[in-house]
């Protein structure tokens, strides 16, 4: 890309130019159904980043790009680059996680491109420790650094800790002895994780179980009864009635509902019955209804009615909020037993409450609770105004119980390792906070997992954790079940011991699979330390920081760090040392913290700038740095590309000396790749890749950065084009390129004389690649041109044969001749295009006497978007097509660029059309090679008709 004079030539790294963005956001959408040993399961962070996107951006940032090496042509940078791809493509693939040729191939990558040198890693922003992993799992030194000291832990849970004790047995009397060889990465911590956690579960259920009673169940047809584990307590909170008529102690329910799988439909029935002991006289009482047909409806479910307040059983009186809210402050809100769920075979069991269950749950609290007060934001924490003001208001008397026992077992449970690796042999030292990795050191490393473990109870453990009736997932769901803590009506209340969610077991569970799968190589650290004043020096930036205010991590996480501190205080003293998570210097946007929304806006900006401030200082010349942009929902539904908040860090990082080199959109919503891949919704986060600006960068005036645009920006399309970009990324991947050219100059100046804001030139951007795709228009075949024309006026309406002869003659070709081929139709002095749907099904390429650009895109699709088609017949298509000399089959690619383009705002059922065409086509060439090389094996491409 042309420069300003005095520009620094350093070699391109490959996220500059171009990556398989399509595989790596397809693989990133599927992390969210991976549970066994993802780190998610370690414990809970909230808009964790996907795993493979880091892996696969912290590769591309550190390798260089094939355009650094002179002495390849074009085409031989272009069979280079896709080499790379491929390695990025098989990366970020969760089976390879622990692949250890694969990581031993990438790393040598790397190598080659950092001299053998390869700089240290830094997430000064760590969070759930994404980055971190990623880098160390590719063999990079990482740092974490974060304020929060949640996040802290977390990090030194997956990076720190782990290559310490790497390749040690267990020390649990006979545990080494369960496996034959060695223990590889952490698998013997996850060892003794599992067995001291499962030994922390006995002791607790001695000394506990018996307020967590079995229930009782009465077989329908023999009477006969059978004792069965507990699995949940279903509780509703209530308030007294506000008519004085009534006064009875009225239940507030969202929903009666506890079960709705076919056949096995459960729901709670309220019943109000005279009781003299009742301070009004009556009370309700409740029993489990089976009959769908009886069952509650949308009018009849629940009590409480959103914002409208509760509605009492008794007399149906209106519960306002405000009579609510009054109760709750001064501490009149109760709560009571309405169904017990039971363990069955294959399904549950919904029980009426008996006396016995609703004793076991009278219990006193315990001493040592955690009395710290929730913070203040409305927005994010909706219990105060209900009077929970402390988090110990957050959970029963009973869930105090199990929690601070559990929490006491992990002091106990420390004393268990440290006897036992003294007789193991393991060698004396220092303690873990220390830097020690000897016998205490080790006593505090499991202690630190087990004491994780609790904490993960708790947001199974408390009272906003709620029952599902969803056939598909029926069953317990946690507190953070969204980022906030909300007010939950009815709540559930788990059994720690039972085998189902909300259990000790399945805590311990998922944090030693996370033990088992982190990479526990190369020495790294986790400090607590402020992004903006911590050394940068000698160390590259990728980082995911927080967006204005888009998660209130420090009053959130506040709920884990009470019962982490109760645990681990002694294990980590100074990292909880506070009695809550510092909070004044974070980064984000509270305007409850910082004078209302513009000064929250504007303490958040300056402190972004300054830290990137801080990081220019330091950086280096030789490597690019990354920076995960999350956008607000928001943001892009009202201004799309050109948001504000975006427009606004852009500047930001402009004005602090970076310049912006690519831009690539990140998603991981998507369900599935061949049907959602069509979807048109922008991504929710881009990837930043920012150089630092030479100092003696010069400036420019409109005009010239528009011919910069013009000059550039055609060959960084046609990189992007060999990631096979899907057609909804690129308009945001090619602010990369167009950024790239406005942000290497230190200013662009207006026809006005002022400066050009970075809003304008992303609306420049934009234009300039509607020009770009454009004018490539021009190499497309005679009939396609036309098509896309006609297209472009009529869609697949009808239109007059005049009009589209004259455009037929001008593109040198015929209106009988595009008819000919059966992508349109003409008659009666009228021409339509046909439809990819409409399109014959019997179509073989290889005897097609006709075939254009357009009539190949068209059957792609319609194979692509046939509930009996799909990627295999498309791919068989696609081979057939690419073996004749008179079509370029690449050029549908680029068509299908066009038309998204054209139809994204307009069209937008044909745009999701257009978009699975261009965004499986990473999909379709790597399968269409397969079916050409058979082809080359069996000497003939079998390809029959389909009719």
């Amino acid at each position: 890309m042309a420069m300003p004079a005095g520009t620094p030539v350093h070699k391109k790294k490959l996220i500059e130019v171009s990556i398989p963005l399509e595989d790596i956001n397809a693989e990133s959408a599927r992390e969210k159904s991976i549970r066994h040993g993802h780190p998610s399961t370690l414990h809970l962070w909230w808009a964790r980043r996907p795993l493979a996107a880091a892996r696969a951006v912290l590769f591309a940032q550190l390798v260089d790009d094939p355009s650094s090496d002179p002495d390849l042509s074009p085409e031989e940078q272009q069979v280079e680059r896709e080499r790379l791809h491929g390695i990025i493509r098989r990366l970020v693939k969760w089976e390879n996680v622990n692949n250890e040729e694969l990581l031993r191939t990438a790393h040598e990558e790397i190598l080659k491109s950092t001299g053998g040198n390869p700089p240290a890693i830094l997430d000064p922003f760590a969070g759930g420790g994404t980055i971190p992993l990623e880098a160390q799992r590719l063999g990079l030194e990482a740092h974490a650094s974060d304020l929060n000291p949640v996040a802290v832990l977390i990090n030194k849970a997956l990076i720190e800790i782990p290559p310490k004790f790497a390749g040690r047995p267990p020390v649990f009397p006979d545990a080494a002895d369960t496996r034959l060889g060695d223990w590889p990465r952490a698998t013997g911590l996850a060892e003794d994780v599992r067995r001291y956690g499962a030994w922390m579960r006995e002791q607790a259920k001695e000394r506990i179980g018996h307020i967590y009673p079995d229930a009782t169940v009465v077989d329908e047809k023999t009477k006969k009864t059978t004792k069965a584990t507990t699995i949940a307590w279903i509780w509703a909170r209530t308030v007294t009635c506000p008519n004085p008529a009534c006064g009875i102690e009225t239940p507030l329910v969202r929903s009666w509902w506890l079960g709705k799988k076919k056949g096995k439909e459960a729901y709670v029935v309220p019943t109000v019955v005279y009781d003299a002991d009742a301070p009004s006289g009556r009370r309700v009482e409740f029993t489990i209804g089976h009959d769908k047909v009886k069952g509650p409806t949308k009018e009849t479910d629940g009590t409480v009615t959103g914002r409208s307040g509760g509605i009492c059983v008794a007399c149906g009186s209106p519960a306002p909020p405000g009579h609510i809210k009054a109760e709750g402050v001064a501490g009149r809100l109760g709560a009571m037993l309405m169904a017990v769920v039971a363990e069955g075979n294959r399904r549950r069991i919904y029980m009426a409450p008996t006396d016995q269950q609703r004793e076991a749950s009278v219990v006193d609290r315990p001493s040592g609770i955690p009395n710290q007060e929730l913070g203040y934001d409305p927005r994010n924490l909706w219990t105060p105004a209900y009077g929970l003001t402390k988090f110990s208001d957050l959970f029963t008397s009973r869930q105090l119980v199990a929690l601070t026992t559990f929490s006491d077992l992990v002091s106990e449970a420390r004393e268990q390792v440290l006897k036992d690796a003294l007789a193991a042999g393991f060698p004396s030292g220092a303690r873990l906070a220390d830097g020690g990795t000897g016998v205490e050191a080790y006593a505090d490393a499991v202690a630190t997992y087990l004491g994780m473990a609790v904490s993960r109870l708790a947001d199974y453990g408390g009272t906003i954790a709620t029952w599902m009736p969803d056939p598909k997932n029926e069953g317990l769901r946690n507190t953070f079940a969204r980022q906030a803590i909300p007010m939950t009506w009815d709540f559930a209340e788990a059994n720690p011991f039972s085998e189902s969610s909300g259990n000790m077991r399945f805590m311990l569970r998922g944090v030693a699979r996370v033990l088992d799968e982190v990479p526990a190589k190369v020495v790294s650290e986790a400090i607590q330390a402020d992004a903006a004043t911590r050394e940068y020096t000698n160390l590259l930036v990728s980082t995911d920081p927080p967006y204005y205010d888009n998660i209130g991590y420090s009053d959130l996480s506040d709920y884990f760090y009470v019962w982490l501190r109760r645990s681990l205080r002694d294990v980590h003293p100074t990292l909880f040392a506070s009695m809550l998570v510092p909070k004044a210097e974070e980064l984000v946007a509270n305007p409850y913290r910082h004078s209302g929304k513009a000064g929250a806006e504007k303490f958040f900006e300056a402190g972004f700038e300054n830290v990137f401030a801080l990081a220019r200082k330091d950086a280096s010349e030789h490597y690019p740095i990354t920076v995960y942009y999350a956008f607000k929902q928001s943001e892009l539904k009202e201004e799309g590309i050109t948001s504000t908040g975006w427009a606004t860090i852009l500047e930001g990082m402009i004005r602090e000396g970076w310049a912006i080199t690519a831009t690539w959109p990140v998603r991981s919503e998507r369900s599935g790749r061949m049907i959602a891949i069509g979807t048109n919704a922008l991504a929710s986060s881009i990837v930043l890749v920012l150089r630092p600006r030479h100092e003696t960068a010069g400036q420019t005036t409109r005009r010239g950065f528009l011919a910069a645009l013009r000059r550039e920006l055609p060959d960084a399309l046609e990189k992007l084009r060999q990631g096979a970009i899907a057609p909804v990324d690129l308009t945001q991947a090619t602010i990369g390129p167009g950024m790239a050219v406005f942000s290497s100059f230190t200013r662009v100046v207006e026809n006005d004389g002022k400066d050009m804001s970075v809003k304008s030139a992303l609306r420049l951007i934009n234009q300039a690649l509607d020009e770009v795709l454009t004018e490539g228009e021009g190499d497309l075949d005679a009939d396609t041109r036309f098509c896309l024309k006609w297209y472009e006026q009529y869609g697949w309406g009808r239109g007059p044969f005049g009009d589209a002869d004259l455009l037929a003659r001008s593109y040198d070709t015929s209106v009988r001749g595009v008819a000919d081929s059966r992508v349109a139709t003409q008659g009666e002095g009228i021409v339509q295009l046909v439809a990819p749907a409409d399109l014959p099904s019997n179509w073989n390429p290889v005897k097609d006497d006709r075939i254009s650009v357009w009539e190949v895109m068209c059957h792609l699709a319609r194979v692509l978007s046939a509930e009996d088609g799909g990627l295999a017949p498309a791919a068989k298509l696609m081979a057939a097509a690419a073996a004749r000399s008179d079509v370029e089959v690449e050029a549908v690619q680029r068509l299908a660029y066009r038309l998204y383009e054209m139809t994204k705002t307009s069209r937008t059922d044909d745009a999701r059309l257009f978009n699975l065409v261009g965004g499986s086509w990473a999909d379709l060439t790597v399968a269409a090679g397969k079916v050409q090389a058979r082809t080359e094996i069996q000497g003939t491409l079998d390809f029959e008709d389909e009719g």
